[in-house]
């Protein structure tokens, strides 16, 4: 008789953990977003292709970003101010990406 295996639970995937204080993310004050410390760091670990913001759009490919970025955050549920009346993350990045 056959023994039944017992199907192994899936790894989860960690994170990259990003940090203000090692430099790799910005502060809200500046912007929030990655530096480009933390876009490398982020790339050679997960071996994705992060690019800085584009705001101020140089090419045809840019722009479709920018316009892009801009409709996918400008969507995201939650606030634009917190409790106490500070701009969030999402709105220091839509405000860097000029959306």
């Amino acid at each position: 008789m056959a023994t039944a295996k017992k199907a192994k639970p899936k790894a989860r995937k960690k994170g990259v953990s990003l940090a203000v204080g090692r430099g790799e993310k910005l502060p809200v004050s500046k912007g929030a977003g990655l530096t480009a410390k933390g876009r490398a760091k982020y790339n050679r670990k997960t071996g994705a292709n992060l690019k800085a913001p584009a705001p101020n759009p140089k090419t045809k490919k840019d722009a479709a970003r920018r316009k892009s970025f801009c409709a996918r955050m400008s969507g995201m549920k939650g606030p634009m101010k917190d409790s106490k009346g500070r701009p969030t993350r999402k709105a220091a990045s839509l405000k860097r990406w000029k959306c």
